[in-house]
């Protein structure tokens, strides 16, 4: 993972400061509101619905254990509501039933990033120095500026990997970080980077989507999508370069994002990302754009070209870490003893099938800690569990964790001969669900419970239908299942490109459910990136689980040989899933 220079630690820890003293300025009065509000933002400190709100950015996803460890300290020591907060929100959640607000615990969020949702303001700086002790920051995690850039969590070890994308991205990190002209753009804006020939990062659907290939000579450069987005309008990205050579991507971002600064729209906030200039202007934006890189290049001096010399200093910093020394056993014997364990036990055999993935290096694997299980959030993460994430990363992945499009955890650097060691220890933690890419490795944003955007919670949605499906005989034969849930129309949740996709709306001041299907994040698993169609009105939250029920009881009853649910619901289209659906409405209507 990156190594900070001196630079980049002194960088972070002077933001630290000035952060304390803007702190303390509000505190005494000498900052009004207004003031002290875009500073703690531009730090990552939002006000949320009851409690203040920190977002970490984690680069590309990388987190030593280290890092893990103090992430885990600020969740113990930091993350706790004052009482009469508390109280206040547990009173007005009056349809979770048994659900608990978690306090002392971290969000892994599908932006690869870190959240926290009970951090007073007046700690705020103190958990900051511990960040900047560690490498880390909320710098540009809100705000109008180019956000946390996201990547393949497997990045530089995938074996389908065209070449590695993190040098690129902490290129485009260190580019993007406080750069003057685009500090105030008309809306937030996000870069995704995959250097795999899977897409692993949903590039598609960001802002700029950014894929590194090979032409026919065998060059590396990138394929440049622009415009793609969720919320109110979904939009994949349209394809701007086929190919652009790597030297020169630094440029062309400038282009592209100083044509949308210029031109994007600061009147309506809901038209203000660049997706709707892009498809506002069509052609005309892409031709600005070329112009004003034609003006970078030929007459600017081409000032953010990435020369060999850069980018080898960079890439220098991500070389495969330094194993355990070890005499390691011979590749057959290691196949013939993970064969063995999975004989004997079958829910170590579904592991190996589900969580573990090739590697490059032919005697490491990556392996997917699930953070799905009952009672607890998607992507949430206690103290505890942090702690013991740490110890498993330095045990068995040269003590580095990988944060997850999907909000899991990936340890990439894991010894194949070790796979059952760390299956045993990660069954003893929680983490050893064998259910990655299967319906409760569900994606599933905070929603109501915390945000005060939701329109509607998404964790008890997400517990009700984990709480369904725990037979993993039923959800192996259900198979792979893309299930994404948001609390509102900002599609934190991706709900979108869910193959399954459940949207909280506001009806009358009361929670309702919107259900979508055939949505795709661009994945091997799902195909060409597209939105899902909703199957009709909206749902009650009590009738939404025997919604998903119904559409999945179609799905077995319809499918073909070895079919999916998203090649089934390809096949034979949406109308019958559609009336399963509003039939489930019916039966609970009936049965209240």
């Amino acid at each position: 993972m990156y190594q900070y220079t001196e630079f980049d630690r002194q960088f972070v820890h002077q933001r630290a400061a000035q952060f304390r003293d803007q702190l303390e300025r509000w505190q005494k009065g000498r900052l009004h509101e207004d003031e002290f509000r875009p500073l703690r933002l531009q730090n990552g400190w939002y006000v949320q619905r009851y409690a203040p709100m920190l977002r970490v950015a984690v680069p590309y996803g990388e987190l030593s254990s280290r890092q893990l460890r103090v992430l885990a300290r600020i969740a113990r020591e930091y993350d706790e509501p004052e009482a009469e907060v508390y109280r206040k929100a547990i009173e007005t959640q009056g349809l979770l039933g048994s659900h608990k607000l978690p306090t002392h615990y971290a969000h892994f969020s599908t932006r690869q990033n870190v959240q926290y949702n009970w951090i007073p303001l007046s700690k705020s700086a103190d958990v900051m120095d511990l960040l900047a002790s560690v490498d880390m920051h909320g710098i540009q995690t809100s705000g109008n500026c180019i956000r946390n850039i996201t990547s393949d969590e497997r990045a530089g070890i995938a074996v389908d990997e065209i070449a590695d994308p993190r040098p690129y991205a902490e290129i485009m990190r260190q580019w993007s970080t406080l750069h003057p002209e685009f500090a105030f753009l008309p809306r937030k804006f996000k870069i995704a980077i995959s250097g795999a020939a899977e897409d692993r990062a949903a590039t598609g659907w960001h802002d700029v989507g950014l894929k590194l290939v090979k032409n026919e000579a065998g060059d590396i450069g990138f394929r440049v999508q622009v415009g793609g987005g969720m919320g109110r309008t979904p939009i994949i990205g349209t394809v701007l370069r086929e190919f652009l050579p790597w030297q020169q991507i630094m440029n062309y971002l400038e282009a592209v994002i100083r044509v949308y600064n210029r031109y994007g729209r600061r009147d309506n906030i809901y038209k203000a990302r660049i997706k709707i200039l892009v498809k506002a202007e069509g052609q005309r934006y892409i031709d600005d754009v070329e112009a004003e890189y034609k003006q970078i290049i030929e007459h600017d001096g081409a000032p953010h070209t990435i020369t060999q010399e850069e980018f080898d200093r960079v890439a220098a910093s991500f070389v495969p870490p330094t194993l355990a020394t070890r005499v390691l056993q011979s590749a057959e014997k290691t196949d013939a003893e993970l064969r063995a364990h999975a004989a004997d036990d079958v829910m170590f055999a579904r592991w190996l099938a589900r969580n573990v993935a090739a590697h490059k290096n032919p005697a490491l694997r990556a392996v997917t800690l699930s953070f799905k299980r009952l009672r607890q959030a998607p992507g949430d993460a206690s103290a505890d569990q942090l702690d013991t994430l740490a110890e498993l990363a330095d045990r068995f992945s040269a003590g580095e964790a990988r944060v997850t499009h999907d909000q899991n955890i990936v340890l990439p650097w894991v010894h194949a001969e070790d796979l059952h060691a760390l299956w045993l220890a990660a069954r003893a933690a929680g983490f050893a669900s064998a259910n990655v890419h299967l319906l409760t490795d569900m994606i599933a944003c905070p929603g109501g419970d915390f945000c005060a955007l939701a329109n509607a919670r998404s964790i008890p949605i997400a517990e009700a239908i984990t709480e369904r499906y725990q037979d993993l005989d039923e959800l192996d034969d259900l198979g792979e299942i893309d299930l994404h849930i948001s609390g509102c129309i900002n599609s934190c949740g991706h709900h979108h490109s869910g193959h399954i996709g459940i949207l909280g709306v506001d009806k009358d001041g009361k929670e309702w459910y919107q259900v979508t299907l055939g949505g795709s994040d661009g994945s091997a698993l799902s195909g060409t990136p597209q939105a899902g169609k909703a199957v009709g009105p909206s749902f009650s939250a009590a009738e939404v689980p025997g919604v998903i029920e119904a559409v999945l009881t179609t799905y077995r009853d319809t499918r073909e040989g070895g079919e999916t649910f998203i090649d089934t619901l390809r096949r034979v289209g949406h109308d019958p899933f559609k009336a399963a659906a509003n039939g489930a409405r019916f039966k609970v209507e009936e049965a209240a």
